[in-house]
């Protein structure tokens, strides 16, 4: 008798970008898609070109991400992409997929990439919130539609930059999104820190020389040989640092899910 193992997709997590100007007002600025070429780095610049989380010296090119304007400003968001998973028995905990570039750059952490050109160098706050739980609204059970009691949780953060500026403190515990519709802080520079070009990166590679620990782990296939990502043509990682748990009760169908995760930079008062 042949068994055949259904799989189901999270691959679908729609990421969205806010700037505030205070901890309590938000304006919605609509993601687009960034130029890739031109330096790293330019004072007074209206738009900073991605860096690699691990070399902020280097330019890289992750390929199309949101962003936001203005001298306090997000420059790139990775996508989160949880790929295909088979559906088990038991807790389910998934790992997200590294970040990839086009080019030489290896598979990464999910990051952030902030520029702070303000001139009062009043400081800055960056938190995340899930907009909504993971659904599919084609499953025909109403009930089932979502993946009750499941958590987004984001591990291993930490800060880089090729400035010299004091740098911004980044949440260590883990950021487990346990609330829908709640902001969680991930990173805070306090007035005159954070200044210039940051990344806030979610766990890091083996060839990191930053001290961080090793998170990616190469995905094959069940013959052993590696699963490629057929956009950068480079072969898939998984990242511990993000993971997504499921519980047992919670029923899972073989079809793709979907959330919304928004970023939000706040200028501190």
């Amino acid at each position: 008798m042949r068994v055949t193992q259904q799989t189901f997709l999270f691959s679908s997590i729609i990421i969205t970008v806010l700037f505030s100007t205070t901890l309590g007002l938000t304006a919605h600025a609509a993601p687009e898609s960034l130029n890739q070429s031109g330096a790293v780095s330019v004072e007074g610049s209206v738009v900073t070109n991605p860096i690699d989380p691990e070399n902020p010296g280097i330019p890289v090119d992750p390929g199309p991400g949101p962003s936001t304007e203005g001298p306090l400003r997000i420059d790139y968001a990775s996508a989160l992409d949880f790929g295909e998973s088979e559906i088990s028995k038991g807790t389910r905990k998934y790992n997200a997929l590294a970040q990839q570039f086009f080019g030489e750059t290896g598979p990464r952490g999910s990051y952030i990439q902030i520029t702070d050109q303000q001139a009062d160098s009043s400081g800055w706050m960056l938190q995340v919130k899930q907009e909504t739980q993971f659904t599919n609204p084609i499953i025909q059970e109403n009930g089932e539609q979502e993946l009750k009691g499941a958590v987004l949780s984001l591990d291993k953060g930490w800060a880089n930059s090729s400035g010299t500026s004091e740098a911004p403190t980044v949440t260590r515990e883990t950021i487990a999104l346990n609330s829908i519709g709640s902001a969680y802080e991930v990173a805070t520079a306090r007035a005159g820190s954070g200044k210039g070009v940051w990344t806030i990166a979610f766990g890091a590679s083996q060839t990191n020389t930053n001290d961080q620990p090793h998170t990616l782990t190469p995905i094959v296939d069940a013959s052993g040989k590696p699963v490629i990502d057929h956009t950068y043509n480079k072969p898939v990682y998984s990242n511990s640092a993000i993971t997504l748990t499921v519980p047992e009760t919670t029923v899972i169908h073989p079809v793709e899910y979907q959330t919304e995760i928004t970023w939000i930079l706040a200028k501190l008062p």
